[in-house]
């Protein structure tokens, strides 16, 4: 009797059954998913799922989930989960250990019946989980609308960007910045124009965050009022140019793949035919971006 018991035992300590019920899978519905190497639309297609395909999940990250993807840099890639649906499948049963008990032979009657009677149709049970797939717009990163706020002078102002698919991207940046003189109560007030061209290098890819890093310059259009401060008196206007040039990096999570956050340190020279202002030098840059296509 204690034989018997330590097998039965022996046999439900090494069924995997009892270590994991299931693992997660992303079953492709629609006719062909891309499989990302960022958490984002405008990130570079590492391959094509086709329909039926059933991926690996390793990590659900929202409206992405990354999967086991050979083909790609790490052997994984994100999927969006508008592309799919997630379930769980079960892990196959592991053989069972022979205990030396006899077993019991059927009666001849019912192994005549069993030979007999077809095979009922097995049926698959779809999880639940996979009955109720949750769909959610695709992101992407070509083009977006903020907010920027620049340093040297402090000035604030919005933000396009767009981005293509061969890392080359384009910026316009309109702000406005206003001066007081330190020896009188002179004020500047300046409204700038900035085009630019951007270039994005090597990007680094986690399960939370997308760094994108890029360089940039391009030219600068002002337009200066100066106002004295005296009652009544009227201000004077002028035309400035310029150039830039900056460096920074574009962050993207995972957990809102539409929205990014930018930072840049540049140096910025405009002319400014005022004397005793400068609105140029070294300085720091934040936006926002908000991605709508």
């Amino acid at each position: 009797m204690v034989r018997h018991a330590a097998a039965v035992a022996l046999v439900l300590t090494l069924s995997p059954s009892w270590l994991s019920a299931q693992s997660t899978t992303f079953t492709v519905t629609t006719d062909s998913a891309n499989i990302h190497k960022a958490p984002s639309t405008g990130s570079v297609v590492v391959g094509h799922a086709p329909r039926g395909r059933v991926l690996p999940v390793e990590r659900e990250l929202g409206s992405w989930v990354k999967v086991s993807w050979p083909d790609a840099e790490g052997g994984a890639g994100y999927v969006n989960v508008s592309w799919g649906k997630l379930g769980g499948r079960p892990l196959p049963a592991a053989p069972t250990l022979a205990v030396d008990s006899p077993s019991p032979r059927p009666a001849p009657q019912a192994a005549a019946a069993a030979a007999v009677a077809p095979a009922a149709p097995s049926r698959a049970v779809e999880p639940r989980a996979a009955l109720r797939p949750v769909y959610v717009t695709p992101a992407s990163h070509a083009f977006g609308l903020g907010a920027r706020m620049g340093s040297s002078p402090m000035g604030f102002g919005a933000a396009a960007r767009g981005w293509s698919q061969r890392r080359f991207g384009v910026q316009v940046d309109a702000s406005r910045y206003a001066m007081t003189s330190s020896v009188n109560t002179t004020q500047l007030t300046s409204i700038e124009i900035a085009p630019s061209v951007v270039f994005a290098l090597p990007d680094s890819v986690g399960d939370y965050l997308w760094v994108r890093p890029y360089v940039g310059s391009g030219v600068m259009m002002g337009r200066q009022s100066l106002n004295n401060g005296a009652p009544g008196a009227a201000s004077t206007t002028s035309n400035g140019f310029g150039w830039q040039a900056f460096g920074g990096g574009e962050l993207t999570f995972a957990g809102a793949p539409q929205f990014a956050v930018s930072a840049d340190v540049g140096y910025r020279r405009l002319d400014t035919p005022v004397e005793g202002f400068d609105l140029g030098g070294v300085g720091l840059s934040v936006s926002a971006h908000w991605y709508v296509k």
